[in-house]
C-alpha cells in the first residue's frame, strides 16, 4: 500500500486520503527510510529503536511556552514529557533541532523557561529557527540575541555534521497574520551561495518553521517564495525538509526532496480544511498526549538514508 503523498495535483495542495493516513499514524510512531528521495514506512511501537547509524538527531517543534488555554493548560508539563521520552532513548541524540515557536508571545520569561527545560536533555547541542510567535513583539530581536548565535540576517545559517549539510531558514519575519511564509530575496541569494560549493551527492537537511510546500495555503500553511529555494536543492540526491507550524505529521515526496512536518509539544491543530480556521484544538485530556510528539532521525553514512521516527508523548 502506498502511504505517501506523491505528485499531488489537488488545488488545495494536499491529498486528503494520504493526509488522513498520516494522521492515523501520528498516534503510534513511524520509521521512515529515505532512499533516493523515496519514503518507505513501518509502524513502530513505543519502544522503537532506530538501530545502528553514524549519528542521530531529534526534532522538537512548537513548544509555545506561555500558552495557557483550554487546548493545554500546562505546556511545560507536555514539554517535560517530550524531554523524558528523548532521555529514555537507548542512545541520546547527538543534537536537537527546534523548528520554531519556542515561545507563545516572544517574552523573555518564556524563552527563559524553554531554555531551562531543554537543558535537561541528554544531548550535545540544540539548533533553533524562529516561529512567528518568536518574532511577534520585536521582529525577532530578542530571539536572535538569545538563540541566534552566529546566524545571519533574520536568523538563517548552515552547518555540517559528518557529511550532512544542514540549512536553517527563516520564513516567519514580515508576514501578515495567517499569511504565507516568506524567505525574502536576501536569504534566497545567501542559500544559493551556501549550496553552490557542495557536491550533488551531499545529503541536505533543511529546517524552517512554516512548511516549504503548500500544505494548505488558505490557512497560510506554505511559503510564498519557497520554489526559488527548492530550485537550488533539486540537484542534490537526498534532501530532507523538516518543518513545524501546523502541529501535525504530514509527509510529501517530490523527486529527491522529502518534506516532513512535526507534531507540537504543546497543542494540536485541526486537519487542513476540517475547521473554519487553524488554531489550538481542544481534545479530551486522555487523548492530548497522543496528538503531541517528537521526531527522531537516524543517518547512516554511505547510503544517504534518513530513518524518521515520529512518536507521540503518550
Amino acid at each position: 500500500m502506498n502511504d505517501h503523498i506523491l505528485h499531488n495535483h489537488n488545488p488545495d495542495g494536499i491529498d486528503r486520503r494520504g493526509f488522513l493516513k498520516c494522521m492515523a499514524w501520528a498516534g503510534t510512531g513511524v520509521l521512515w527510510t529515505v532512499s533516493g528521495g523515496i519514503l518507505t514506512s513501518k509502524i513502530l511501537g513505543a519502544t522503537a529503536d532506530l538501530g545502528g547509524g553514524d549519528f542521530t538527531f531529534a526534532q522538537i517543534s512548537d513548544s509555545h511556552i506561555g500558552f495557557n488555554k483550554d487546548a493545554n493548560k500546562d505546556v511545560i508539563a507536555t514539554l517535560q514529557k517530550a524531554i523524558a521520552k528523548l532521555n529514555a532513548l537507548p542512545k541520546p541524540p547527538d543534537f536537537i533541532l527546534h523548528t520554531g515557536d519556542l515561545s507563545h508571545l516572544s517574552e523573555a520569561a518564556e524563552f527563559d523557561a524553554l531554555e531551562q527545560n531543554l537543558k535537561q536533555i541528554k544531548t550535545g547541542e540544540i539548533f533553533y529557527v524562529p516561529g512567528e510567535h518568536d518574532v511577534i513583539s520585536d521582529n525577532g530581536a530578542l530571539y536572535r540575541e538569545r538563540f541566534g548565535g552566529k546566524s545571519l540576517g533574520a536568523g538563517w545559517y548552515s552547518f555540517d555534521k559528518r557529511g550532512v549539510h544542514f540549512v536553517a531558514l527563516v520564513n516567519v519575519v514580515n508576514i501578515r497574520e495567517g499569511g504565507l511564509g516568506v524567505l525574502g530575496q536576501e536569504q534566497i541569494d545567501w542559500l544559493k551561495k551556501d549550496l553552490a560549493p557542495l557536491s550533488a551527492s551531499t545529503p541536505i537537511v533543511v529546517f524552517a518553521h512554516i512548511p516549504l510546500w503548500a500544505v494548505y495555503p488558505q490557512w497560510g500553511w506554505g511559503t510564498d517564495d519557497a520554489e526559488q529555494a527548492l530550485g537550488f536543492l533539486r540537484r542534490f540526491g537526498s534532501v530532507t525538509v523538516l518543518n513545524g507550524h501546523i502541529h501535525q505529521t504530514v509527509k510529501k515526496v517530490e523527486g529527491n526532496i522529502t518534506f516532513h512536518t512535526a507534531m507540537s509539544t504543546a497543542f494540536p491543530q485541526p486537519a487542513p480544511g476540517s475547521a473554519p480556521k487553524p488554531g489550538p484544538m481542544k481534545v479530551e485530556a486522555e487523548r492530548l498526549s497522543s496528538v503531541l510528539g517528537i521526531t527522531d532521525i537516524n543517518y547512516v553514512e554511505g547510503n544517504h538514508t534518513l530513518a524518521v521516527v515520529d512518536s507521540t508523548l503518550a
